[in-house]
């Protein structure tokens, strides 16, 4: 049964398109729907079994590889981890394809979408439910594909086509460095196993890369690179996390982000809250290990997702297009969630992750349904007044925004859990946490608290912003939307009312187990646990590793590869028995470190001060000032500080200019260069030299021996008298020779 829950969406998108065929495009809604529906509930019943009831295990499927040393199974690995990830990809799936029947009717071509949307569901569940990078990397490639087939589903749309292939060229550039990182992994250990893999990191195994005489622990060991020795877990780490940028949108690697917005607003939904953008989370936090190993790497983590917290942050001040804020906002979460991982808080990452997943849903299925009733229009400069139109989904985008901007109530708590929105509690833990790593000496630490807390100024500005612009004030819609305002569909309605529970309550209900006392026993092993408030940068040897070696079915005790093989048949063996107790730390020393409860009236010894507890919602409060001092007025367009024309407006209106510099330096030299390789070497050199050369001589030479084929007889008699003469000639010159 546990491979139901990742195949179901699969047997949707192939019977999809047959289904509508015999019995309408209802039938295949509803096909795609229920298979999807019925996965998120076995989903569910598989979280309380393996993370809340402990029951981690993996069901191998078949093998899928096997070369040598290299050796490849397609199995649904079910940990803690995996478990979180499956509940957010097939609930938050499950709503979309149900809203998505409202959404989609007056579209046309919904056999189509429906396909798509359950293939890019399976594609996000083999990445989450593997049990190796190989099989990890084939998900991660799938949801690629997925989300080029959505982005770009309106193919006769010229912006579409290119914000589809915009997103698959960024990403190809991060899945690059994934692969090497995979390449380097085998390179190292002679194994592609995240057991083998991540035990060895874990107990310091001795480790001999391929070909070398002789190895080291894997902590120290070094490889050489371009001529230069690197620490070996530092390159993989670094390479991985490229991957992660691509495919989580972090800067640098962001650009596709926003255009992606071109697909339909369903879509948007998907990639934003459960699929695409969080397989780069969840990648950094399932190789947590490697992280923790390697701080130069970690450190990155930290300085990239802390950037991009703040720059998504700011770039999203000034957008007008209802759904391009609600991405650039997407973009700064997930700032939020690396930096948690790079500071060595992965329960954090993945409670933000988890939390983000009902709000951001909300805010974008939410935003569909303004945009259908306001007749296809996204600019909320046009909007105003919705509120009176569409009162359900103002409320419900009401609860959105008080989810992200981070309402709640700083040092109370409602059994044992802090008061407050799913966003309050999550996101709160992690700019605490940055802070906790930060005075423990943490790369970056301190720069992600002070860029979080920035970031959650701007977020609360922008997302009232959004909220006055859209649902409040006068209308500027254009008349024929006030007088016949477009009904949304209660098929659009109802998947809303779950996303906005999870909205309010998700991060009170589930604080105890992702970061409170009872994470310890809840992530039972699947993430690295730090052992201080902010983690411990790497330097704790080997006994850290001890308690983790009996669940995970053994680890690489020297560098051979034999032995790195034989670990990764170790783990294979004790798959159905589960991943065992893995952590060695108990609920009472992890509260006792002071990293469970944080800056939430923990008992342990790892108190943040007062301030830092009260700054992110006195951050939020800022925020949330000045977007009612500006826009809640009857006239919320007047000019406010940044005035257009201004240096500064122009700078983040046009999103840093990434775009245009990118446009300069990267696709205009290589247009020029195409262009060059295509009009002079394989125009002219190529083809002027091969077939087309060629083809023209005999041309030429064809068309000079026509002209002797005149059609007049006495040509022809003259050439005969020639040639007899000629022959003549020769016949006496031999007859003459001979005497």
């Amino acid at each position: 049964m546990e491979s139901f829950v990742v195949l179901a969406p699969l047997f949707g998108a192939l019977l999809s398109m047959p289904v509508s065929r015999l019995g309408g495009r209802q039938a295949s809604e509803i096909l795609t729907a229920s298979l999807v529906g019925l996965a998120a509930a076995y989903s569910w019943v598989l979280f309380f079994d393996v993370a809340l009831g402990g029951h981690q295990r993996t069901v191998v499927l078949f093998e899928w590889i096997k070369s040598g040393a290299f050796d490849v199974d397609w199995a649904v690995r079910l940990d803690t981890l995996s478990a979180t990830m499956l509940i957010v990809v097939n609930s938050v799936s499950f709503l979309v394809h149900v809203y998505s029947m409202g959404y989609m009717k007056d579209y046309g071509e919904q056999p189509r979408f429906f396909a798509y949307l359950s293939l890019f569901t399976f594609a996000m569940l083999t990445l989450v439910t593997a049990d190796n990078f190989v099989q990890l990397f084939f998900g991660w490639e799938g949801v690629g594909l997925a989300s080029y087939l959505l982005i770009g589903f309106w193919f006769k749309k010229k912006s579409a086509n290119d914000a589809a292939i915009k997103a698959f060229v960024v990403n190809r550039v991060g899945d690059f460095g994934f692969a090497l990182g995979i390449f380097c992994i085998f390179y190292v250990l002679g194994t592609v196993q995240f057991d083998a893999v991540l035990d060895a990191v874990r107990s310091n195994a001795v480790a001999t890369p391929f070909g070398a005489e002789e190895g080291a622990p894997i902590r120290e060991l070094t490889i050489s690179v371009f001529g230069a020795d690197w620490h070996a877990l530092t390159i993989i780490g670094v390479l991985l996390f490229i991957g992660a940028m691509g495919k989580s949108a972090q800067f640098l690697l962001h650009t596709w982000l926003p255009d992606a917005m071109e697909g339909p607003t369903p879509v948007s939904a998907l990639i934003h809250a459960a699929t695409m953008v969080t397989a780069g989370v969840f990648l950094v936090c399932r190789t947590s290990e490697i992280y923790e190993a390697a701080p130069a790497a970690a450190a990155m983590v930290t300085l990239v997702g802390s950037v991009t917290a703040f720059f998504a942050a700011t770039v999203g001040l000034l957008q007008d297009d209802i759904k391009k804020v609600i991405a650039y906002s997407t973009c700064s979460q997930l700032g939020y969630m690396f930096f948690a991982a790079g500071v060595g808080a992965y329960g954090a990452a993945m409670f933000h992750l988890f939390t983000h997943a009902f709000f951001k849903a909300l805010l974008f299925l939410g935003s569909g349904s303004v945009i259908i009733g306001m007749h296809h229009e996204q600019d909320t400069k046009k909007m105003g007044g919705v509120m009176s139109l569409l009162p359900l989904t103002h409320i419900f985008m009401l609860i959105g925004t008080l989810a992200i901007t981070g309402i709640g109530v700083p040092g109370v708590k409602l059994f044992g859990a802090p008061l407050g929105f799913a966003g309050f509690v999550s996101k709160d833990m992690v700019i605490e946490s940055a802070y906790l790593a930060g005075t423990e000496g943490r790369a970056f630490g301190m720069f992600a608290f002070v860029m979080g807390l920035l970031a959650a100024v701007m977020t609360a500005f922008y997302s009232w912003r959004l909220m006055f612009l859209t649902f409040y004030g006068p209308s500027r819609a254009p008349e024929h939307v006030r007088k016949h305002p477009h009904e949304v569909p209660n098929a659009m309605l109802l998947p809303l009312v779950p996303l906005a529970v999870g909205a309010l309550a998700a991060g009170m209900a589930f604080y105890p187990q992702f970061v409170g006392s009872k994470a310890p026993a809840f992530w039972n092993g699947a993430i690295a646990m730090a052992e201080h408030g902010g983690g411990h940068g790497g330097e704790h040897g080997e006994e850290h590793g001890e308690g983790h070696d009996a669940g995970h079915g053994g680890a690489v005790k020297d560098g051979s590869h034999a032995d790195a093989s034989h670990a990764a048949d170790d783990a294979h063996g004790a798959k159905d028995a589960g991943h065992g107790p893995a952590t060695g730390h108990s609920e009472e020393a992890y509260a006792e470190s002071g990293h469970a409860e944080g800056g939430h009236g923990g008992e342990g010894g790892h108190h943040v001060p007062t301030w830092v507890l009260w700054a992110p919602f006195a951050a939020m409060l800022l925020g949330t000032a000045g977007a009612v001092a500006h826009y809640s007025g009857s006239n919320p367009l007047k000019p406010g500080l940044l005035r257009e024309g201004g240096m500064i407006y122009a700078f983040l209106k046009n999103k840093w200019y990434f775009d245009e510099i990118y446009n300069a330096i990267l696709v205009q030299p290589a247009l020029r260069i195409g262009r060059f390789l295509w009009k002079a070497g394989d125009g002219r050199v190529i083809d002027g030299l091969g077939p087309d050369g060629v083809a023209a001589t005999v041309a030429a030479s064809a068309r000079r021996l026509v002209k002797v084929q005149t059609g007049y007889m006495y040509h022809y008699a003259f050439a005969m008298l020639i040639g007899v003469a000629v022959l003549l000639t020769y016949v006496i010159a031999r007859a003459g020779g001979g005497q």
